[in-house]
């Protein structure tokens, strides 16, 4: 049996819940709203029996819903995922996934495995910080990598040259994937990944020559205080995650935070990103 897409428009609003409800009661696996209509999938494995289920189902709710048939591309989709993950070379570093890393110099390239964990550089903020590493992270730099996540900027600054980098993330189901990516990297020397809460790990940690923060803008105001009793004088923190709506308000909490001066921003799309250096206080 090939796969089959099945969408059903109710006739009215009112029995939409009666049109999902008879769904999931006949069998459907799961539901996604295309416009007015509710769509599900009926794979090869499924009983062929279940394809007129469905629509008896939904016609037994709501006679004059409107059903559509059709045959999707027969896709190994294990595999068609993969063409949406890109090399992306960014100064210096390259971050690449496994597949696409080959005849790479393994100095100057991250191999990050696509996960759950945040950071495969398909997003801007990722690229946004690496970009800005460039320069910032030194030989024999000691740095700590907030929400780590797949711990993509923290091997990035170790292939930059840092000696000891502190990965610190939040979400106990990224900790696997980081340690897998750590490993892979050559790196594990260098990089220890650690599970809990950044804003008590930094002091224990500290201190550090340049912070890496690519987490949401809020939390980053909420931490500056930390971040800058963590940085050594003549350090830096690059900041990242933050809308470029946002610019102004993160400045203007830099700014009273104390003990900064802005060295360099980038932008990508509507994120942005800062290094900050930090002074004398």
């Amino acid at each position: 049996m090939p796969l089959t897409r099945l969408s059903f428009t109710p006739s009215s609003d009112a029995l939409r819940d009666a049109v999902s409800g008879a769904l999931f009661g006949a069998g459907a696996q799961g539901l996604q709203e295309d416009g007015a209509a509710l769509v599900t999938v009926v794979g090869p494995g499924d009983d062929a029996a279940l394809l007129d289920a469905l629509i008896a189902a939904v016609r037994t709710v709501d006679p004059a819903a409107v059903a559509a048939v059709s045959a999707l591309p027969d896709v190994d989709w294990s595999l068609a995922w993969r063409e949406r993950i890109g090399a992306h070379e960014l100064g210096a570093l390259a971050i690449v996934p496994p597949w696409l890393a080959d005849g790479r110099d393994p100095l100057r390239t991250v191999i990050i495995e696509p996960q759950m964990a945040f950071g495969t550089g398909e997003h801007e903020t990722t690229r946004c910080v690496v970009r800005l590493m460039d320069g910032v992270v030194r030989a024999g730099d000691v740095v700590a990598d907030l929400g780590a996540g797949s711990a993509v900027l923290a091997i990035a600054a170790a292939k930059l040259g840092a000696r000891r980098v502190a990965a610190i993330e939040l979400d106990p189901d990224a900790i696997a994937n980081a340690e897998q990516n750590v490993t892979a990297n050559g790196v594990a020397d260098r990089v220890v990944v650690i599970l809990g809460d950044a804003a008590l790990l930094l002091p224990l940690v500290a201190p550090v020559r340049v912070v890496l923060a690519n987490i949401l803008s809020s939390v980053i105001t909420g931490m500056l205080g930390v971040i800058g009793a963590a940085v050594s004088t003549g350090g830096a923190a690059i900041l990242s995650g933050i809308l470029v709506t946002e610019r102004a308000a993160m400045l203007e909490a830099v700014a009273a935070a104390g003990g900064w001066t802005v060295a360099r921003e980038t932008s990508e799309g509507e994120w942005w990103a800062v290094v900050l250096e930090r002074v004398a206080v």
